[in-house]
């Protein structure tokens, strides 16, 4: 029985066809992985910028600054699950910003995760 030469022909593109949900899936699961980093990024971002207006600006008035510097650092996307608390201290100001993670693309549905970004500073003395 002889074999013919272009006896294999096709077969790259049915391996192709039966790999390619495999290759979409692991890049989908890559993409989340660097938005899950990307959030950590964000979230520790805000969280520095809040407490260095928060050090700056005068007691009474410490959380709406810090809050407000928070999340002006957050594109539009990124602030609508976004929330701001423990702008305050007395000697170590700190802030706490939580964001949700979200599926894909930012804007989207979002994981029931949040990730949270932590920062302090001293207070600066203002003579």
């Amino acid at each position: 029985m002889r074999r013919r030469p272009d006896g294999d022909r096709g077969q790259v593109t049915i391996e192709f066809l039966g790999m390619a949900p495999l290759i979409i899936l692991t890049l989908v699961l890559m993409w989340q992985a660097v938005l899950v980093g990307y959030a950590y990024t964000l979230a520790g971002n805000a969280a520095d910028e809040g407490v260095r207006a928060g050090t700056a600006a005068a007691r009474g008035e410490r959380f709406g600054v810090c809050q407000q510097a928070a999340l002006r650092h957050l594109s539009g996307a990124w602030r609508g699950g976004a929330s701001v608390r423990h702008c305050d201290g007395t000697g170590y100001v700190t802030a706490d910003v939580d964001l949700e993670v979200p599926v894909l693309f930012p804007g989207s549905i979002d994981f029931p995760v949040t990730v949270h970004g932590h920062a302090g500073a001293v207070e600066e003395v203002k003579r």
